[in-house]
């Protein structure tokens, strides 16, 4: 099935964020999935592919980026905040429902990493939601810091945490944010140093894009009090969860309790790494198993 895609705004707290909505042609009011990326991703990062697919299948898709990322507007750039991420979300979400094109009482919402909770959080506060996919999904933050601790050491521990208070501190007297490096190597800091982070975020970004590999260092201590998970008992909506096996970042103990505490849920176990379902035969195993899901509970 041919699409159009064409670009949208829409007002998150004051703010202009951008957005692409994707159309299958010759379909009057589809369903419409929204989706957004992940810690400190972009909506071009490896999601096109997604949305096309489904557009294929004949969903719409709204695609947009969070404030201070990719084309929205904001300062401080590249703020990581969850939220902020949230109230994104709902911003988002409104914008949707307000469209005459698409059909806003069937909507779904995918997030994959750090969006993979959004999408959880997002279901918990506004009704109506039909379906959720939930990839390689962050639920936990304390959890999750701890697993990155773990693997970076004391030195990660101490430089992060020092980091992240020199920022806070300069939040508080409207300073410059103090900066420090989204992604790295093992052996250099990052806020994400695992080994297969660098190499896994660098395939996503588009070779034409210019990308400033860096954010706010105080997402490392408000990350602590991000639990989407505490939410999962208050989503209605049937959820598919994909879970990566071999995850150098989250916790399978923590997707494996939101299994628990979900009421409607379908989790089906990838044998591939946390940044692995993008590109080739993982991508195509996904993406299909996701489509497949979305239109049977869309088209209800």
């Amino acid at each position: 099935m041919e699409f159009t895609r064409h670009e949208h705004s829409f007002e998150s707290r004051g703010v202009t964020c951008a957005g692409w909505l994707y159309r299958p042609e010759d379909v009057d009011e589809p369903p419409v999935v929204v989706m957004a990326h992940g810690f400190g991703g972009e909506r071009t990062w490896g999601l096109p592919a997604f949305a096309e697919r489904f557009a294929k299948r004949g969903l719409a898709v709204f695609l947009f980026d969070y404030r201070t990322f990719g084309a929205s507007d904001g300062e401080p750039r590249n703020l990581i905040d969850p939220f902020r991420h949230r109230a994104d979300w709902l911003a988002a979400i409104e914008h949707v429902r307000s469209l005459s094109v698409v059909d806003g009482d069937s909507l779904a919402l995918w997030g994959t990493s750090f969006s993979g909770g959004h999408v959880l959080e997002a279901a918990a506060r506004i009704e109506g939601i039909s379906a959720v996919v939930a990839q390689v999904p962050f639920v936990d933050g304390p959890r999750t810091a701890l697993k990155l601790v773990r693997h970076g050491g004391t030195q990660y521990l101490k430089r992060g945490f020092t980091a992240g208070v020199r920022d806070l501190a300069r939040a508080v007297v409207r300073r410059r944010p103090y900066y420090v490096p989204l992604v790295g190597s093992p052996d250099e800091f990052a806020i994400l140093n695992t080994p297969d982070t660098l190499r896994g975020v660098q395939t996503l970004i588009p070779d034409d894009e210019v990308w400033d590999n860096r954010c706010p260092a105080r997402i490392v201590l408000t990350i602590m009090a991000y639990r989407p998970l505490t939410r999962a008992g208050d989503v209605d909506a049937p959820v598919f969860v994909a879970q990566a096996v071999e995850d150098t970042i989250i916790p399978a103990a923590t997707t494996n309790r939101l299994v628990r505490e979900l009421d409607d849920v379908e989790r089906v176990r990838y044998p591939i790494g946390h940044f692995d379902a993008y590109v080739g035969k993982p991508f195509e195993a996904l993406v299909d198993r996701e489509i497949e899901f979305l239109v049977r509970h869309l088209d209800d």
